[in-house]
C-alpha cells in the first residue's frame, strides 16, 4: 500500500543566480538602460559613442 505524505514542502525559490527572477530583471534592466539611450539620444541630437569621443 502506497501512502502519500501529509505535508507538501514549501521550497522559497532563490533571488541569485541563473533562474526566473534573475533573467526577468536583467531584461527590464537591459529595456530601461535601451529607452534611456533613445532619450539620450533624442535630447542631445548625438549618438552615445560621439558623445563618449569614440567617432
Amino acid at each position: 500500500m502506497k501512502t502519500e505524505p501529509s505535508v507538501t514542502p514549501v521550497i522559497d525559490r532563490p533571488k541569485s543566480g541563473f533562474n526566473d527572477y534573475a533573467e526577468r530583471i536583467n531584461g527590464r534592466a537591459a529595456m530601461l538602460g535601451f529607452v534611456a539611450l533613445v532619450l539620450f539620444e533624442l535630447a542631445t541630437g548625438q549618438a552615445i559613442v560621439t558623445w563618449l569621443g569614440l567617432r
